[in-house]
């Protein structure tokens, strides 16, 4: 039994920090990267990719709003060609930093409000799966179990990677509990970590209302902005390990180079 740990990473800008990337990179197999949009920055963006090069830990795009100010956790109604390009921007970015530093992106997840607005947006979701297949069909994507997102990302061929979340309250439908609401985010090390062995071995944990929900799931993310979030993938990973489940990247095999498709070719296609 194995499964991937996956945090959100290189979410600084400029003079701000925020969580300890250094010590997350010691810990996870996946490090979603920021990409400039809600966070990071081109100091950060390269400091992350070569530490994570360094370690062996495969590096992802995370790509989200243009909103820096929001953290990209507020929705934007942007028209899909615009999304599309915002998208391959960023993943184009981060993977120039990662080629410098020996590796190259090796999977997408979308970011904050972007995450969540995929799950049923049908059109935002079209836009970021056709921004994926123009950068690179081979790159595989993360997301919600059951989200548009997947959905429209397996129907185009690209290789869909189902994640949960270790510190975060669910709804008895599966969905991630909004941030607002009180007990959205879990803070207990000890019960993250039950709760992480749990969905790693596909057996049910509560959702918020007490109703059993299982999780199918292939990576488990641990956010590295959450107070304690060092201590927190600590607890996780030897917890996971513990009770014999293997810690292995899911994009851990090196992705066969391939040029890139004409971007202007595939998205005539896209909006035909």
């Amino acid at each position: 039994m194995r499964i991937d740990l996956n945090s959100d990473l290189g979410e600084g800008f400029g003079r701000w920090t925020l969580g300890d990337d250094d010590a997350l990179l010691s810990i996870v197999t996946s490090a979603n990267v920021a990409c400039g949009f809600h966070a990071g920055d081109p100091v950060i963006m390269r400091r992350t990719c070569e530490t994570a090069a360094a370690r062996g830990v495969v590096i992802g795009a995370q790509v989200g709003y243009r909103d820096l100010a929001g953290f990209g956790r507020r929705f934007i109604d942007v028209p899909p060609v615009e999304l599309a390009d915002d998208v391959i921007y960023q993943i184009g970015a981060l993977d120039a930093f990662a080629r410098v530093a020996g590796t190259r992106v090796r999977y997408v997840k979308p970011h904050g409000a972007l995450y969540n607005a995929i799950v049923h947006h049908e059109a935002q979701a079209a836009a970021v799966v056709a921004a994926v297949r123009a950068y690179d069909p081979g790159l595989p994507v993360l997301g919600l179990p059951g989200s548009a997102w997947l959905r429209q990302a397996s129907r185009a061929g690209l290789t869909t990677v189902a994640e949960c979340f270790a510190d975060r309250a669910y709804t008895r439908e599966g969905r991630l509990v909004p941030r607002g609401v009180p007990g959205a985010v879990l803070h207990d090390p000890a019960q993250v970590a039950a709760r992480s062995v749990r969905m790693a071995r596909g057996e049910p944990i509560e959702a918020v209302d007490g109703t059993p929900l299982t999780i199918t799931a292939d990576s488990i993310c641990v956010h590295g902005d959450s107070p304690g979030a060092v201590a927190m993938a600590i607890e996780v990973r030897d917890a996971l390990k513990a009770n014999g489940i293997g810690l292995v990247p899911f994009a851990g095999q090196p992705l066969e180079e391939q040029p890139l498709m004409d971007t202007k070719a595939s998205f005539a296609e896209e909006r035909a």
